[in-house]
């Protein structure tokens, strides 16, 4: 990629305009205050910024290339948005750091983003070779390498199998066992390799590249992305005033059962079964925005192909947070 393009062209966020539409009536109002919770290169974020001229935006990411590309993207802004690195299970803290008690607009795009992908040396790409790091915040934590050439075997095979659906697991972290024994592992070249020497050559024709669950297991487990998510959401529902809204991307089926499980459980009444009467503690906290969830249409899939596997589940909340 070259480093000189500008940041808006690097990055077409997924679903914008439907997300931006989606959050509107809750954040079109002056004094308003959305999070970004995966600011990435700031796409989503610039919209929201440019429609509504009252809105007041808090983005989060946890990598540090993209806080600063966004920075300078954002940098028209600087007036009306703060900016931090940070992980976005961390949204409470944030937002008691700021002095900010509620918002009214909450947007996580989860998964990679296109800059990690895109940078060759961040190792989260399968298509070409460069060091197996795959951390999102490359200034902290272990590196894909130290999963890979560290964990005994049994845990490689539970971590591949869980994480990314790999029916092959077991051949694969047994592969990965007797190459390290050899040499260490440090490049996604090599891990590719291995792969490919295990998993049986018929089985790309119907699953894709054959390193493609392991490696999105590799990254899962680096980052800590569903138990950071377990915490994230809930953390950033309970942040939201009446009437706020959230909308949530995913990309992968783990992602999204998490995230359906809370906003559902949200979604409903919490009353026993066969009460005669619905309390106001057992009111629903949540109206879901969406039924089930949307994905992209065909034009947008076929103007940014990353786009294809994105779910996009958005509520409103109904129901004062204080006294949910």
């Amino acid at each position: 990629m070259n480093a000189e393009q500008p940041t808006a062209g690097r990055h077409v966020p997924v679903l914008r305009e439907r997300c931006v539409s989606l959050l509107e009536p809750a954040i079109q109002a002056s004094g308003s205050v959305v999070i970004d919770a995966t600011l990435g290169m700031g796409g989503h974020s610039e919209s929201m910024l440019k429609r509504f001229p009252g809105l007041h935006l808090i983005g989060i990411d946890r990598d540090e290339e993209a806080l600063a590309l966004s920075t300078e993207r954002l940098a028209p802004f600087e007036d009306r948005i703060d900016l931090v690195h940070a992980v976005y299970d961390e949204i409470p803290d944030v937002l008691d750091d700021l002095g900010v008690d509620e918002v009214q607009g909450v947007l996580f795009d989860l998964g990679v983003s296109s800059l990690q992908l895109d940078e060759r040396e961040r190792g989260f790409a399968y298509s070409y070779d460069a060091p197996l790091d795959m951390r999102m915040d490359t200034s902290t934590g272990q590196t894909a390498a130290d999963v890979v050439n560290n964990y005994p075997e049994p845990e490689l095979r539970t971590i591949i199998r869980k994480w990314g659906e790999e029916k092959f697991a077991g051949r694969i972290a047994s592969g990965i066992a007797a190459a390290r024994a050899e040499q260490p592992i440090t490049t996604t070249g090599r891990l590719v390799e291995v792969i490919r020497t295990v998993v049986p050559a018929g089985a790309a024709r119907t699953g894709g590249h054959p390193a493609k669950r392991t490696f999105q297991a590799l990254r899962i487990e680096v980052n800590e992305e569903l138990n950071v998510l377990e915490r994230a959401v809930p953390g950033a529902v309970d942040a939201l005033a009446l009437g706020g809204r959230m909308v949530v991307l995913s990309y992968h089926s783990l992602e999204d059962k998490i995230v359906k499980s809370v906003l559902s459980g949200r979604s409903q009444s919490s009353a026993p079964r066969g009460f005669p009467v619905e309390l106001e503690e057992h009111k629903p906290e949540l109206k879901r925005l969406v039924r089930g969830t949307e994905a992209p249409n065909e034009a947008e899939i076929e103007e940014n192909p990353r786009a294809a596997s994105a779910k996009l589940r958005a509520v409103e909340r109904i129901k004062d947070r204080r006294a949910a």
